[in-house]
């Protein structure tokens, strides 16, 4: 079984807010392959179902963002799930909003949330789908940044975003993290350079 773990804070406050692509995403592959993410285990929402024939859980981790490990990896064990069937889908502040970045490991490079589960999974090796969220200005402040509403304009580029999303979860469920890299990284409209 694969875990898609969609990267969140919860709350109604936070729902809409750039830190809680992960979570969107998550909602938006339920709705498309009829997964009802509802269920609570390991102090996570989650949801089974099929992606592309092979079977999948969907989780929205209720830890809070920077404890996101305290919620995936009990989950991980109880399920006997492998870091190597894990995908995390989550925000990024070092790309420009709707960049796309598929990377099968790496640091956490400075995200909390990726920190908190490199920590409790004692490893960097699991796939993780990274969504820009940089507005293109100078931001002030991180934190408040990604905890704030989404603006006028990013509401109306945010559908576009989680669909294109999921599409990439889907092809590395259905096709391997190779193909879906090649087919789904892609940097913000207007860059000349693929982001690193």
């Amino acid at each position: 079984m694969f875990l898609v773990a969609g990267l969140g804070n919860p709350g109604e406050e936070y729902k809409l807010s750039p830190h809680n692509l992960g979570f969107l995403t998550i909602d938006r592959l339920a709705e498309r392959h009829g997964i009802r993410v509802t269920r609570r285990d390991s102090k996570a929402l989650v949801g089974v179902g099929e992606i592309d024939g092979h079977p999948v859980m969907l989780a929205k981790p209720q830890t809070f963002m920077n404890l996101s490990g305290i919620s995936v990896v009990p989950l991980m064990e109880k399920h006997e799930i492998e870091p190597a069937r894990l995908v995390v889908v989550y925000d990024e502040l070092d790309l420009d909003w709707t960049a796309v970045r598929i990377k099968p490991k790496g640091s956490a490079a400075g995200h909390n949330g990726v920190k908190s589960l490199i920590a409790w999974l004692n490893t960097d090796e699991f796939v993780r789908v990274r969504l820009g969220i940089h507005p293109g200005r100078p931001v002030k402040d991180g934190a408040e940044f990604v905890l704030s509403p989404f603006r006028k304009a990013q509401m109306e580029k945010l559908d576009e975003l989680t669909g294109y999303a999921a599409d990439a979860v889907r092809s590395i469920i259905a096709e391997g993290v190779e193909k879906a890299m090649t087919r789904f990284n892609r940097r913000a409209p207007g860059l000349k350079t693929e982001e690193e």
